[in-house]
């Protein structure tokens, strides 16, 4: 919800700290030169089918899956025997926060240069989890993408969103009362200086902050029109901005050729971003059957998380801690609502002030199989979370095949030591069942090179 564009000077200084790291060798943070690789002797799980295949032959040239073969294929490069293990699609997590996952939020509003370093090594962390793809939902991580896209940085790609856009009292404004009244077209808060959050109270003032989002790059645009848990001045109850001024966004983004995600919990939130032709809606835990039913019938999508633990409640004040419990209360609902009515589902895990969180994250991900099958459940944090971040358009920083192993997808992969599909737990140990990591066409991670 906070982020900062960076100077690239600090994420070559980033790059030293990740590449003497734990990882056990110095990471090719910089570019290298495309160059052959095939995976030998492996069964591929496809992104989409609930079956593994027959022991085949994958060659990656060129940052792409140039072919896939049961019979042999001569290549020059690299080999990688697989050892009849699992290559599958690097995962994909659809609601990120780049900027925010390891500093407290006194911290995040602190010193930039810091926080800039702490997010670089966090997203070498979140790539060696085997999460080769994030959708970033609040905080203009533009400089860390820039830099991960540049190779000064291991990390993964990166959907920005920019900063969310809030009203005054929404979720995102973490203003103090003291910092009132606003003085429209005055000094910006703190929270809107390093980009964190936008405050906007007008349709005029929504359009200029969603054009300033995707001039700076956003591969869409994120607003909160309902309350949240952690805004110390935001009930959950309460409906933030008018449909005039969330259909301003929608305008301004489809202008550009992508779309707006609103987060929402309630069915008024849910109903009347729908009625302003937003495209996502982020989380949807309070939502009802009148709401499940429209997302249905109108074919938006649902990016929602498998809340389940409230361990993390004792940090948070009071009021936040109920809240808290109220949204992890919904979650067996809206996975209920989702598969009833068929809503086009995407997996996220929304980790924020958190290290000890992040490190779950592939736990998040298994989570799902109290909904979902091991296979359904790898599905949606591959091919369909790809399929999601298809809707960005022209304004997808990544064109290409994302979330599958097919011929022609980028080469974003996995080899894991065991089968996800009959033990989607190997998901919650990358450091030991991950064996390579391979984004872009290039190894991060390789435990059987000699």
């Amino acid at each position: 919800m906070w982020g900062w564009t960076t100077p690239a000077g600090l994420f070559r200084a980033a790059a030293l700290l990740v590449s003497i790291g734990s990882l056990g060798s110095p990471l090719p943070l910089q570019a290298q030169q495309d160059s052959a690789v095939l995976f030998r002797n492996v069964r591929t799980f496809d992104g989409k089918n609930a079956t593994l295949s027959a022991a085949s032959n994958v060659l990656i040239r060129n940052r792409k899956i140039e072919k896939i073969s049961t019979a042999d294929i001569a290549a020059t490069g690299q080999v990688i025997d697989g050892g009849g293990r699992v290559l599958m699609p690097g995962l994909i997590d659809a609601h990120w926060h780049a900027m925010l996952v390891r500093p407290t939020p006194a911290a995040a509003l602190g010193d930039v240069g810091y926080n800039n370093l702490l997010a670089a090594s966090e997203a070498t962390a979140t790539l060696m989890r085997g999460f080769t793809t994030i959708r970033d939902m609040g905080g203009p991580s533009f400089g860390l993408k820039r830099a991960i896209d540049e190779g000064l940085v291991a990390g993964p790609r990166i959907y920005p969103s920019g900063a969310i856009i809030t009203i005054t009292g929404g979720h995102g404004d973490f203003r103090q009362l003291t910092d009132l009244p606003r003085t429209i077209g005055g000094m910006l808060s703190r929270m809107e200086l390093i980009g964190g959050s936008l405050v906007a109270d007008s349709p005029d003032e929504v359009r200029v902050r969603a054009r300033e989002q995707l001039m700076q790059g956003a591969s869409q645009v994120k607003l909160t029109a309902g309350g949240g848990v952690a805004s110390p001045f935001s009930p959950l109850d309460v409906s933030t901005f008018t449909e005039p001024e969330l259909r301003a966004a929608v305008e301004a983004a489809d202008n550009w050729g992508t779309y707006v995600a609103t987060h929402a919990y309630t069915p008024v939130a849910i109903q009347r971003s729908i009625a302003a032709g937003v495209r996502c809606i982020e989380h949807g835990h309070l939502m009802d059957e009148a709401s499940a039913k429209l997302i249905a019938e109108k074919g938006v999508w649902l990016s929602t998380q498998p809340f389940l633990d409230i361990s993390g409640a004792a940090a948070l004040g009071p009021s936040e801690q109920d809240k808290m419990r109220q949204v992890v209360a919904g979650t067996d609902r809206v996975y209920a609502l989702a598969k009833k009515y068929k809503i086009k589902t995407a997996f996220g895990t929304d980790v924020l002030f958190s290290k000890a969180l992040a490190d779950k994250q592939g736990s998040m991900l298994a989570a799902l199989t109290r909904w979902y099958t091991p296979a359904e459940a790898l599905t949606m944090a591959t091919s369909t979370n790809a399929e999601l971040l298809s809707l960005s358009g022209l304004r997808n920083p990544y064109p290409g095949k994302l979330g599958v192993v097919e011929e022609g997808a980028l080469a974003d992969l996995l080899l894991v030591d065991g089968n996800p599909l009959d033990d989607i737990k190997l998901v919650e140990d990358p450091a030991k069942n991950f064996v390579v990591i391979m984004k872009d066409g290039r190894i991060y991670k390789n435990r059987l090179a000699h």
